[in-house]
């Protein structure tokens, strides 16, 4: 395996939004950046959710966002998501807060890429919020750096 740091493979700057922020806004946020999760921070920075599409698809609201195809850390939707926005605040509520995950999968900058792999494989989840001394974002670990930094070692 990658004899790496997560920090060296992260991506950054990290997209996030508050439990206040509308839902409308979150869901075009990750339609405009093709990501499928957000780190939800409170006033001071610091990480208390997170929203994925997950969270959107699998409420029991009987919300249906289409289908779609992941290649990598990539989402392909095979329906405008930006249509979503009306059914999603009509279905789901209209902030973050009321949809967001409570326990946020998150690591250490520091930690070595295989540990953080195992992390990503154990905990089920697309990605792991890098996160500094203080609990604020800064970074994103998904499996398709994982994938990449494994190819990139050749």
């Amino acid at each position: 395996m990658v004899q790496q740091l997560v920090s060296a493979v992260m991506s950054a700057p990290v997209l996030s939004v508050t439990a206040d922020s509308s839902l409308q806004e979150a869901v075009k946020l990750m339609s405009e950046h093709h990501i499928s999760g957000l780190p939800v921070v409170d006033g001071s920075g610091t990480l208390v959710g997170e929203l994925s599409e997950q969270d959107l698809m699998v409420r029991e609201s009987g919300f249906q966002p289409g289908p779609y195809v992941m290649l990598l850390d990539a989402v392909i939707y095979l329906r405008n998501p930006l249509n979503w926005d009306k059914e999603v605040h009509q279905v789901l509520g209209s902030t973050v807060g009321e949809v967001m995950g409570q326990h946020p999968h998150s690591c250490s900058a520091e930690l070595p890429l295989p540990a953080a792999a195992g992390l990503l494989h154990e905990r089920s989840t697309q990605r792991l919020f890098v996160l500094d001394g203080e609990r604020h974002p800064v970074g994103v670990l998904t499996r398709g750096d994982v994938v990449r930094a494994l190819a990139a070692a050749g």
